[in-house]
């Protein structure tokens, strides 16, 4: 069964909400990079693996649960709440029946759950994606599955909140079949770090977008 990797900063306020969701089977990794909270014992306690990576960043985190996996099938996605574990076997299934080698939840946010500046960076950015490469994907969330030894073999560089975006590119070129799923999109547990600011929501654009730019130029 797969795998499931959850990139962690203080995140004790949703952790064991989002364990005890884990489909039977999904083995939990939790990556607590740089937590000063108490996610990392609530995590053991709660029977997921903990591996720290202590360079902080999304890629960076990513990475580091992706090196520690041992599943054929690895499933990535946010420990905040705001993704619920429950689909993970819909977006794995495609992976595992061999019916795509990528797949991304598209995420449909409640009323109110998702910033407006965030949702309209995310649409500017799954356009120019579609634009570039002819995928059909709304998004680029961070709830996705693929295999593990072909996401080691596209050999990801980037360590910040570029690597979800990395990844779809250096799929594609691939020529890997890239799919998404609808899934719910619901409120955040606890402080936001990224989208739920204007700055985070502003660092993750300027590093997409030099993604973007340096895949203009290859």
């Amino acid at each position: 069964m797969p795998d499931v990797v959850l990139p962690a900063l203080n995140e004790q306020a949703a952790i064991e909400w989002v364990l005890r969701r884990m489909p039977h089977g999904y083995n939990p990794i939790v990556v607590d990079n740089g937590c000063t909270d108490a996610t990392a014992a609530i995590a053991v306690a709660n029977g997921a693996l903990v591996v720290s990576e202590p360079t902080r960043g999304f890629g960076s985190a990513c990475f580091a649960g992706l090196l520690a996996a041992t599943s054929d099938v690895v499933c990535f996605m946010d420990c905040d709440a705001s993704l619920d574990p429950v689909m993970l076997p819909v977006v794995a299934g495609y992976v595992e029946r061999g019916e795509a080698d990528l797949v991304i939840g598209a995420r449909i946010a409640r009323r109110g759950v998702w910033p407006a500046h965030a949702r309209f960076a995310n649409r500017v950015l799954a356009a120019e994606v579609r634009r570039r490469t002819g995928l059909s994907v709304r998004d680029l969330g961070p709830m996705r599955a693929a295999r593990r030894d072909a996401l080691l073999a596209l050999d990801l560089r980037d360590r910040r909140s570029g690597w979800p975006l990395e990844m779809v590119l250096r799929a594609h070129l691939a020529g890997w079949q890239i799919r998404d799923v609808p899934i719910e999109y619901a409120a955040r547990a606890g402080r936001s770090k990224v989208t739920g600011t204007v700055g985070g929501t502003a660092r993750a654009i300027s590093d997409m977008t030099r993604l973007l730019r340096d895949d203009r130029r290859s």
